[in-house]
């Protein structure tokens, strides 16, 4: 693995990464790494390759061309080594319906390792705690809220101990009040677990909340447009996609702000 420009290694490296289907470019020459320990934010419009780019990296979908590699590991030839360095929370959350919040956090351990029964209910319940839902761990999906159940799916991503982990949409459907909390959540994990993060978002109040850096990538260009910190993309991006994402309702963020 290699180090950035400030001697951190790269927990995550995308090397002219593209793909395509049927013929058809959904991206092409997509190049960033990110940092051990970094919150990285991957935006975008609707069918820019955000979601395949996910794919690509937790080796579910195989580049055409380029090279991404996840904790030194080739996400093709080394498939296997690269799972066990993620964890992944889906935008849907994708809790089992008829599991409590404990057996769903219980799942991946129960599947992945030989653990008795007791020490794999242990562990669930300290991740459960850990996002602040210690005292849920008998509930069921349906009785709970959103943002709960968005919490529960990060306590699931957490169960291996993986030092990254990959959200989609954390906040999608979410108020800015539970949203802000889910921020600090990321925020606070981070910082107690010393995880590597990769976000896709398009809520501006989260991106300036949590991203160190994030590329942004474009279905027209189909390929990336901008990459760096928030601030410096919305002052001194030329590009006029990334200035009209990042200057978008002003008056709402000013507004989501006082509520936060």
């Amino acid at each position: 693995m290699s180090a950035d420009a400030g001697g951190r290694i790269n927990a995550i490296e995308v090397d002219h990464a593209g793909q395509s289907f049927g013929g058809r470019v959904i991206f092409q020459d997509v190049t960033f790494s990110v940092a051990e320990g970094e919150v990285f934010v991957v935006l975008g419009g609707s069918g820019c390759g955000k979601s395949t780019l996910l794919k690509q990296m937790i080796g579910l979908l195989t580049p055409t061309s380029g090279r991404i590699s996840v904790g030194g590991h080739d996400v093709v030839s080394e498939v296997r080594a690269v799972r066990r360095e993620i964890g992944v929370m889906f935008q849907s959350g994708a809790l089992f319906g008829s599991m409590t919040l404990l057996e769903n956090v219980m799942l991946p351990l129960r599947m992945f390792t030989d653990l008795p029964a007791r020490a794999r209910a242990e562990i669930a319940r300290i991740k459960l705690a850990l996002v602040g839902l210690g005292e849920a761990v008998n509930l069921l999906p349906s009785e709970i809220s959103g943002g709960m159940a968005k919490r529960a799916a990060i306590a699931r991503a957490l169960a291996l101990d993986p030092p990254i982990l990959i959200l989609d949409e954390p906040s999608a459907g979410l108020d800015p009040i539970t949203g802000a909390g889910l921020d600090r959540l990321i925020l606070d994990l981070r910082a107690a677990l010393g995880c590597t993060f990769v976000v896709v978002t398009h809520e501006l109040m989260s991106i300036f909340a949590i991203a160190d850096r994030c590329v942004m990538l474009d279905r027209t260009a189909r390929g990336m447009i901008a990459l760096g910190t928030p601030r410096d993309l919305q002052q001194s991006s030329d590009h006029p996609t990334v200035r009209a994402f990042f200057n978008r309702d002003a008056e709402s963020m000013d507004v989501q702000k006082e509520l936060r």
